[in-house]
């Protein structure tokens, strides 16, 4: 693809592209669990931002790695991600019903279903990138911001702290296992696909992960305020009726707003040792910070 096409066209494209990587990995192969195959493709196929896809393709353009040699980076996050949204809804976790503008797995499938699909969708993501992977270290990469390092226990003292009052430091701390670690593992799997990169340059990507996942929770916690179910696609306002600590109950819409723009200006900083092999990177950057859904 043309480096000088607008974003809009190179994030389209991108998303298409994982899209139909997810549609053949998510192909039903025993007809025994046709059903457990039809939860799987309804939490993954037909929608979602794709961010973390979009993160792998444009970090593995800023180490000059072919879209092909990223789509089992691509389809992996995604399916962790897919799977972690399963559970996150479910009645024993934010007990939603509403999730990218249609009901939740659980909702559509029932519990158990909803629940297997959300195994199975995990130890897909790791058989994917298996398939792709150039050495273990990535698949060890993806299970421990997956793992309770990462993301589960992110979402472990998201749970315990529903109703207490956290610090701001103690909040981004949740934030970065919780979101920020398998939104650097997409980053760093990308990377990995093209060429070997500097300490610089492993660096900067780790600081520009940091800044963006953290963006990344900001912005939600703004629009849980601001948006409405059918802007996002979920259900808006859950975070005050299920007294969860966020950045805008702590520090108000202002502070929050602002803590957005500093992140993305840091994260923007953060790529310098790329050059313009970063552009996508960058552009990602912005489009986060600015997004309304």
């Amino acid at each position: 693809m043309d480096p000088d096409v607008a974003f809009a066209v190179w994030s389209s494209e991108r998303a298409r592209r994982v899209e139909g990587v997810l549609e053949r990995v998510l192909s039903p192969r025993e007809e025994s669990a046709a059903e457990l195959y039809r939860a799987m493709r309804y939490a993954v196929l037909g929608g979602g931002k794709r961010m973390r896809a979009l993160l792998a393709y444009a970090a593995g353009e800023a180490t000059a790695a072919e879209p092909d040699r990223v789509d089992a980076a691509a389809a992996s996050v995604e399916l962790i991600h897919a799977y972690s949204l399963v559970h996150d809804d479910l009645p024993c976790m934010d007990d939603d019903v509403l999730r990218r503008g249609r009901p939740t797995c659980h909702v559509a499938f029932g519990e158990a279903t909803a629940l297997l699909a959300g195994d199975a969708l995990q130890s897909l993501a790791f058989e994917a990138l298996a398939a792709g992977a150039r050495d273990a270290a990535q698949l060890s990469l993806l299970a421990r911001a997956a793992g309770a390092a990462g993301m589960a226990g992110g979402q472990a003292i998201d749970l315990a702290s529903t109703g207490q009052t956290l610090a701001l430091s103690e909040l981004e701390a949740m934030h970065a296992l919780k979101t920020g670690a398998l939104i650097r593992a997409a980053v760093r799997l990308g990377a990995a696909c093209g060429r070997p990169m500097t300490a610089d340059e492993n660096e900067a990507l780790d600081r520009y992960s940091s800044a963006i996942g953290l963006g990344f929770q900001v912005v939600d916690d703004v629009l849980d305020v601001e948006g409405t179910a059918q802007s996002l696609g979920k259900t808006a306002g859950k975070d005050a009726v299920q007294r969860k600590p966020t950045y805008v109950t702590l520090s108000g819409l202002a502070a929050a707003r602002e803590r957005i723009e500093s992140l993305r200006v840091e994260a923007r900083a953060a790529l310098s040792p790329f050059g313009s092999p970063a552009r996508r990177l960058l552009e990602i950057a912005d489009w986060a910070a600015q997004r309304k859904h």
